[in-house]
């Protein structure tokens, strides 16, 4: 199968030992490709060493997470900004609202997402939303910027079959990873209602672990469990959901080199 992680912080401190055999043991499953979600501005070098040593497999994006969002947000999103017009990256992520852990910062987190929902906009590139506990936020904020430069990917989706629906009608892929494979994920009626269609594959390496990891390091070679849970689910075989999901991604990020 062949197969693409729309979404793994391969950068991570988590990969330091052993990163280039991680990486060869998801090229070895059929992993060809692994798009990168910046965080903050320390994540970038990391980020952006793994793109020059692995270029032809290794994507970039650039963002600021909702969880990174502090009092300096501002400046922050200005040095962000200067990457933008002198490197090239592949979406605006990782971007979005978090009102799980840390609700001090909300309103900073909305200006900080519409912030860069603009630049979607502006620089014509995906977005990748984290919507934890915030789907109906983040769906709010896009409908209200709607433009036809605007579509991407809501990241680890975690809503309803309705709340799905709106964010395909608003443009978006739903990514799908290892809480598909968990007892309780309660992602069944979404895959089971929407399809391969508009889902793509993640893992969020190093987190989110698929059963049988659950609770240990995650990595991209996982992503075959993600497409044994989905094709329980929804019946389609493996090859149809790693061929169409595939095929989404390179919707949304465009073929390497294009």
């Amino acid at each position: 199968m062949r197969i693409i992680d729309t979404h793994c912080h391969l950068y991570s401190d988590s990969f330091r030992e052993d990163g280039p055999d991680m990486i060869r043991r998801a090229l070895d499953a059929g992993v060809e490709q692994f798009y990168l979600p910046n965080v903050d501005l320390d994540s970038i070098p990391d980020m952006l060493a793994l793109e020059h040593a692995y270029p032809d497999v290794c994507f970039p994006m650039m963002g600021l997470h909702p969880c990174s969002v502090k009092a300096d947000f501002r400046e922050v999103l200005g040095t962000m900004q200067e990457w933008l017009e002198k490197h090239r990256f592949v979406a605006i992520g990782e971007i979005g609202l978090d009102f799980h852990w840390d609700l001090s910062f909300e309103a900073q987190q909305e200006e900080a997402f519409l912030v860069q929902i603009e630049w979607g906009i502006s620089y014509d590139l995906p977005i990748v939303i984290h919507s934890r506990k915030s789907v109906q936020a983040c769906l709010r904020m896009v409908s209200e910027n709607r433009h036809p430069r605007l579509r991407g990917i809501f990241h680890c989706f975690s809503g309803t079959v309705d709340e799905a629906w709106q964010a395909i009608e608003l443009g978006f892929y739903l990514g799908i990873g290892g809480v598909a494979t968990y007892k309780n994920g309660g992602l069944e009626p979404v895959v089971q209602a929407v399809g391969p269609d508009h889902i793509v594959l993640e893992t969020d390496a190093p987190y989110l672990s698929p059963v049988p990891f659950r609770g240990k390091r995650n990595e991209p070679a996982y992503l075959v469990h993600i497409v044994e849970a989905l094709v329980r689910m929804n019946g389609w075989s493996p090859e149809e959901w790693a061929s169409v999901t595939s095929a989404n991604a390179e919707k949304i990020f465009g073929k390497p080199g294009k």
